[in-house]
């Protein structure tokens, strides 16, 4: 299993956030140290609080700081662009990156976006799946005509090839409706499932796989569950009750101020930090309650290649990287087979500790006769042997 993160972002409006951007940028930096696998950026125009505007130029920044830690747009709001535009800019990151970024795309989450680029929400769906079918055909180098009712192309194509052959790893974003997996399957692309507490989560995981899969049977496409990412609210720390303590008063924070407030989603009931752990759409407590969380993920979704992060800053920054290293340390390992070789080696020493023992006390004794003294019990006790060795 791969991990990552899924960085929308999430800043309070009562920060400096030239900091809050520098403050994301050290976070991607830490995770690249850490060893996790995945970020992705997002991509929003209102609201105060997710504030990257444009994924493609944090990226280009984010790459120059990182080593090895894969880069994606998370998402690109198709309908704000030029399929062209789309294609060109993710190739040359493509280059620029030596191979190291993804493209996620979306109809646009904040509906305040498109209103104020004059787009009708019932529209939003439609033109994704529209330009992602011109932008995989640009991306595999054909010349083609096409018109929209706002895009065109003409006898258009790219001029420079991606530089991962056949192309950089490009998913659909799900959250709510069948529309995100139906997309993904027709065109033969994968999911990126967001259990995001902004829109009240994700969980019949099982439907939207078997919803991608139809659709993509239908087109004569295959889906790959190792493709699969699913992304939730997560946060480590020593115990369950701490983690809980760390987090509670940022959870409430966003549900009102921007969730609430902002957006405009009546707060639910049932959306708080103890409900979402319940209903399995967030992992919060100790590294063990991780573990378990994830294999229930595993079994509840009959399986999935990469498990994100939601980039909240429910917390301090110092304690949200403490949680990330607890993770990497220890929950990550479980899932990756990289304690497969320390344990199975421990294990063999273990079984062959008496014997071993007897013929180090008998090589001891020998070298202390060889020299022709005998041993002290002092000196016997000292390296661990009794008067029976």
């Amino acid at each position: 299993m791969r991990f990552g993160l899924f960085l929308p972002p999430f800043h309070a409006i009562d920060e400096n956030p030239t900091l809050a951007f520098e403050r994301d940028l050290q976070l991607l930096e830490a995770l690249d140290r850490m060893g996790y696998d995945e970020a992705w950026i997002g991509e929003h125009h209102s609201g105060g609080w997710e504030t990257i505007t444009d994924p493609a130029v944090f990226i280009g920044v984010a790459s120059q700081r990182t080593k090895r830690i894969m880069l994606g747009t998370g998402v690109t709001s198709l309908p704000y662009h030029h399929p062209l535009n789309v294609a060109d800019r993710m190739t040359l990151l493509d280059h620029l990156t030596r191979g190291r970024v993804m493209l996620g795309v979306g109809p646009g989450a904040l509906p305040s976006d498109a209103a104020m680029m004059g787009i009708e929400h019932s529209q939003l769906r439609t033109r994704m799946d529209e330009s992602l079918g011109c932008i995989l055909r640009l991306l595999a180098g054909e010349t083609f005509s096409y018109k929209a009712d706002w895009f065109e192309l003409d006898n258009a194509r790219i001029h420079v090839l991606p530089y991962t052959q056949p192309r950089f790893p490009i998913v659909v974003a799900c959250v709510q409706t069948p529309s995100g997996p139906t997309v993904a399957g027709r065109h033969g692309v994968s999911l990126l499932a967001i259990g995001s507490t902004v829109f009240g989560g994700l969980g019949d995981y099982k439907d939207m796989w078997d919803t991608a899969q139809a659709a993509a049977t239908e087109a004569g496409n295959v889906m790959v569950r190792d493709d699969w990412r699913i992304v939730m609210p997560i946060y480590i720390a020593e115990t369950r009750k701490e983690a809980m303590r760390d987090v509670t008063d940022g959870f409430r924070r966003v549900e009102d101020e921007y969730i609430g407030r902002v957006v405009g989603i009546p707060h639910r009931a049932e959306n708080t930090i103890e409900g979402l752990v319940e209903r399995d759409l967030a992992i919060i407590g100790s590294p063990d309650d991780a573990v378990e969380s994830i294999k229930r993920l595993e079994e509840a979704s009959g399986g999935f290649g990469t498990l994100l992060g939601i980039g909240y800053e429910w917390t301090s920054h110092e304690k949200l990287l403490k949680s990330y290293e607890m993770f990497a340390r220890y929950v990550m390992p479980q899932f990756q087979g990289s304690l497969l070789g320390p344990v199975a080696s421990a294990d063999l020493v273990a079984s062959q500790a008496t014997e071993i023992n007897q013929r180090r006390a008998k090589a001891t004794i020998k070298a202390f006769e060889d020299g022709g003294r005998t041993m002290s019990d002092e000196a016997r006790r000292a390296v661990g042997l009794t008067q029976e060795h």
